[in-house]
């Protein structure tokens, strides 16, 4: 069935950088916002959009996200080739070689685009916080006449090397591209979201794919080979809340802009599905036994304590005389009494001993809380920092 566009959801990534998080999932499959996945925003974005057929490229803890789209349903897909398919590096047909990076992942699924004889391919990434219509990025990608159209946003300074970073004219043309630089002369960042034409970006892939020395990765090698070339490069301002959730700093970061309003397409019921099709409630005060103060608390929660600026998953217990303030807790954590937390993120099912303290200043990374870590400050003498 021939399609104008396919889209690749990249959903592969290790997620390094955040930490204890990432360590048994993947870093789409993530939790965020007190029910969902980071991964709901990009399908929801794809279903909201009608971007079909969606192919979700899978690598790292593949079964974590497998386990959630399950057959897509919640999202509007289900898992005839027309809609959406999950393509691990098991399911291609080059024998369930691992994908070496962005590009890589694209090249070794080219016979899953070709079937539908595209005339774009939309790529995105499957870790970042934001609602997009993604109908506006192709239109203004053919309006341009471009061979490939990057969305972009800006970023603060102090972030750019985080990022691909693009230099553009006043035609919306980019003039340069810098990958994750130390030093940047610009802080408008790529946002990992890509509109090429499929017969162009297919030339390069299988060009690049010859290239011993490639990193076969978009931002490092593809983009700056077809801007050497002088292809047709073009950015779209992205106007609206995106979020890179790619460190523990910014996770929380986007928890407590969620609280402030921030990104306010969070609680609009046409926005964000779940595999349940369930929402969180949004922001509260109503707990009975507690108090709780600008924050979201997922069904199940008893809470007895106080509850400030902070985001509770379900089934999360909060005992007596305990606060919790500027936290992230997942799914049923259990917190003691006379615990007075600040400013750290709590794993699933996690237990806090009575008469903890645990208050990370504003100048420190949030911590991550496991029992592993509980145990380990338990026999060093107990758990006041």
């Amino acid at each position: 069935m021939k399609k104008e566009c396919v889209t690749m959801l990249l959903a592969g990534g290790v997620g390094k950088r955040l930490g204890k998080l990432t360590s048994n999932i993947a870093k789409p499959a993530v939790p965020f916002g007190g029910k969902y996945r980071i991964i709901d925003f990009a399908l929801s974005n794809c279903m909201q959009s009608n971007m079909t057929p969606v192919g979700v490229v899978t690598q790292y803890q593949a079964h974590t996200i497998h386990q959630h789209i399950g057959s897509g349903n919640a999202w509007g897909f289900d898992h005839s080739k027309n809609k959406l398919t999950l393509l691990s590096p098991f399911t291609n047909v080059n024998g369930g070689e691992w994908y070496e990076g962005t590009a890589d992942a694209i090249t070794k699924n080219i016979d899953y685009i070709d079937q539908f004889q595209p005339e774009y391919v939309l790529i995105l990434s499957g870790d970042h916080i934001y609602h997009m219509d993604y109908n506006k990025l192709i239109a203004h990608h053919k309006n341009m006449q471009a061979d490939v159209t990057i969305s972009a946003i800006h970023v603060p300074w102090e972030d750019t090397r985080r990022f691909g970073i693009i230099h553009r004219n006043t035609q919306f043309e980019i003039t340069e591209f810098e990958e994750k630089p130390m030093h940047a002369k610009s802080n408008l960042a790529s946002m990992g979201i890509y509109v090429f034409n499929w017969d162009i970006l297919k030339e390069y892939l299988n060009k690049d794919n010859e290239n011993i020395k490639s990193n076969h990765d978009f931002g490092k090698d593809i983009l700056p080979k077809m801007l050497q070339q002088n292809k047709k490069l073009y950015v779209f301002p992205f106007q609206g809340y995106w979020k890179d959730v790619g460190t523990i700093e910014s996770y929380w970061e986007a928890h407590m802009e969620l609280l402030d309003g921030e990104f306010t397409e969070f609680n609009q019921d046409s926005h964000l599905f779940t595999h349940t099709h369930n929402r969180v409630f949004p922001p509260h005060q109503i707990m009975e036994g507690g108090h709780v103060i600008k924050s979201i608390v997922s069904n199940g929660c008893m809470i007895a304590g106080i509850i400030q600026n902070s985001v509770l998953f379900e089934n999360v217990h909060v005992n007596k005389y305990s606060t919790i303030s500027q936290s992230v807790i997942h799914q049923g954590a259990t917190i003691g009494r006379y615990v007075d937390l600040e400013r750290v993120i709590i794993q699933e099912n996690v237990t806090i001993p009575d008469y903890t303290t645990i208050k990370v200043p504003i100048t420190e990374e949030p911590l991550i809380l496991t029992n592993e870590y509980i145990l380990a400050e338990q026999k060093v003498g107990g758990l006041n920092i």
